[in-house]
């Protein structure tokens, strides 16, 4: 079977894989689309995604979604050529946690995730034609959710556990710092969770417009002249730009919140943190999800629309042209997706 696979630095090759065999308690998926994130952006341009690097050739990809064609001995209540999901995490070990992380599994020490180089032997992810996971991964779509739209379940997750620590959204106002695929999600998560208006900034006038197709109120360029707004009670941070936090803390109102989303370097980086003591924010952390990939996908059953982050698909044999775009600010993309197992 066809699979995109990075072998290192600006090497990503269709490679031929052998076709897997479900086991007891797995299952196979047809694996229809994949939408390509920051991380195998990063395995492709570095050879890394932050402390992880590669040792070895690995399949992209954890945003997916197919049919589910095998079903190995002992699954139940899952059909054959039923439209899928896969929550991306499994855990490894015992899964013990302390009482005050309970609940808390995306932060279990040790979790193997799918398209990650975190443990030697890397973990493939599910950009191929064919995939295995374990039975309890599998997230069933819901009436009403394509494939398409169910690949972007796992990002529209990570903005709506956001949006969770956030603590209740019920008529706030809301400053989005950053309108990239996660920002504009988050935007879209915000708006569903019952914030009164949302305002998204950004340096790109693409990144901004589909960011207010995705539900915000208003749209600054900051780098346009426009400014960020002041006073804000409640921030999320989603460029993951040290350089930027200086003046997203100062948008952040006295005694306000700031829930820091966007993935920031694991380096040493310069930042000016001064208003975080002076003013007493709270700034928060948020950090992939627990399960709320299901959260997620009864969102888009009930209407809550991730159609416009969709700018470009292209089919497997095009993944490093699908890259060059997604890794490029001039091409206006947001959410690239990859058809990877054609049904017609």
């Amino acid at each position: 079977m066809k699979a995109v696979v990075v072998h290192g630095a600006n090497d990503l090759r269709i490679d031929d894989r052998p076709e897997p065999v479900a086991g007891p308690g797995e299952v196979i998926i047809d694996v229809e689309w994949g939408g390509i994130c920051g991380s195998d952006l990063s395995y492709w341009r570095h050879g890394a995604s932050g402390t992880a690097a590669l040792k070895s050739p690995l399949v992209l990809g954890h945003e997916v979604a197919g049919r589910i064609a095998q079903l190995g001995a002992g699954v139940r209540n899952l059909d054959v050529g039923q439209p899928v999901t896969v929550h991306p995490a499994e855990l490894v070990g015992d899964g013990i946690m302390p009482d005050r992380l309970a609940g808390r599994t995306n932060l279990y020490p040790q979790i193997r995730y799918f398209g990650s180089a975190a443990f030697d032997p890397h973990t493939d992810g599910g950009f191929s034609e064919r995939k295995l996971a374990k039975a309890t991964q599998i997230r069933p779509l819901p009436d009403g959710v394509d494939t398409l739209h169910g690949a972007l379940a796992e990002p529209l997750a990570v903005a709506m556990h956001a949006v969770r620590r956030a603590g209740p959204l019920t008529g706030k106002d809301v400053l989005v710092n950053g309108a990239g695929p996660i920002g504009s999600l988050v935007v879209a998560a915000a708006k569903f969770a019952g914030a009164r208006s949302v305002i998204a900034a950004d340096i790109n006038d693409s990144a901004l417009q589909i960011a207010k197709a995705m539900g915000a109120d208003h749209v600054v360029n900051v780098s346009g002249g426009g400014s960020l707004p002041e006073d804000m009670e409640l921030v999320f941070e989603a460029s993951g730009i040290p350089a930027v936090l200086g003046g997203v803390l100062r948008a952040t109102a006295r005694g306000g919140t700031l829930v820091q989303v966007g993935n920031l370097p694991g380096a040493p980086a310069p930042a000016a943190l001064g208003d975080l003591v002076t003013r007493e924010i709270t700034w928060i952390g948020s950090y992939r999800f627990v399960d709320e990939i299901s959260d997620a996908l009864r969102a888009m059953a009930s209407g809550l629309d991730v159609s416009p982050v969709i700018t470009h698909t292209f089919g497997i044999d095009q993944a490093a042209e699908a890259m060059r775009v997604f890794g490029d600010p001039a091409s206006g993309s947001s959410k690239v997706m990859l058809r990877l197992n054609p049904t017609e």
